[in-house]
């Protein structure tokens, strides 16, 4: 009888040593795929972010544009300086004189002629962009040829006419080549105004204010350079003050849109402070 009892009793313990070692294995197989769900969930939330493009944030871009390897050097303009261009004088449907076209981003060609409207601030003409390619990060540029400037005070009045992704109007000064220089815009779709520097294709917000930017109607946009420090105006107030050091030498102004904005513009002013 005590060898039967002996013999339960140790089956008993053989037993209990398997389920034991079998709830370790379980909890060890548990453990293991911690890892993989862990990555598996935080995949979504990183794509997520990588499909962030918005205007309010970082932006980058290749830039696929012949001139913006070989952007053409301009005379810098000495104090006092000045340029001005209503496009009154150049042929309709025609790129402007003393101007070239250029591209940051992807997409298709900018595409800049002269046009008559009724309600140019300057009559007869006007200089648009017409192209309603709808990527995203496209930024068409119309680059002055004539001058360079540092410290300047350059102006520009615009007008956006349509757009389903963006109805923006921007001024490029300090312009090095299609990828690298400062602009300011407004934006009639955001309602909202920013101040940008963009480096070898990339677009970094560093300053904005937030107002209404009607469409349909004329309005000014102005920025004073001096050094390190910038003053954008719009409609003649000031909205923003700001300062960086990312472009500190002269370079050339212009012209700028986004991805499908139709966008009139003009009387651009610039003078060399």
């Amino acid at each position: 009888m005590s060898s039967v009892k002996i013999a339960f009793l140790s089956a008993m313990f053989v037993l209990l040593a398997a389920l034991v070692a079998c709830r370790d294995s379980d909890e060890d197989e548990k453990q293991k795929s911690k890892p993989a769900a862990t990555t598996a969930a935080g995949q979504p939330a990183q794509q997520k972010s990588e499909e962030k493009d918005t205007d309010e944030d970082e932006e980058q871009g290749t830039s696929t544009s012949a001139s913006a390897a070989g952007e053409k050097p301009a005379p810098v303009q000495a104090s006092g300086q000045q340029l001005a261009y209503n496009f009154d004088n150049d042929p309709v449907e025609a790129p402007p004189a003393k101007f070239h076209s250029a591209r940051t981003g992807q997409g298709s060609e900018s595409k800049w002629a002269v046009m008559t409207d009724p309600s140019a601030p300057s009559k007869p003409n006007v200089i648009a962009q017409t192209s309603t390619d709808k990527t995203d990060y496209r930024f068409p540029l119309l680059i002055a040829d004539e001058g360079a400037f540092r410290d300047l005070d350059v102006s520009v009045k615009f007008k956006a006419v349509s757009g389903s992704v963006d109805q923006a109007g921007g001024l490029i000064f300090r312009l090095k080549d299609a990828n690298n220089y400062y602009v300011v815009r407004a934006n009639a779709l955001e309602d909202n105004y920013r101040l940008y520097h963009v480096v070898n294709g990339r677009r970094v917000q560093f300053a904005g204010a937030d107002f209404k930017v009607t469409p349909g109607v004329w309005h000014e946009l102005r920025v004073e350079a001096t050094g390190n420090k910038f003053v954008c105006y719009f409609d003649g107030a000031n909205k923003i003050e700001a300062s960086d050091d990312t472009f500190k030498d002269a370079g050339k102004v212009g012209l700028w849109t986004k991805a499908d904005s139709v966008t009139y513009f003009d009387d651009l002013k610039v003078k060399a402070k």
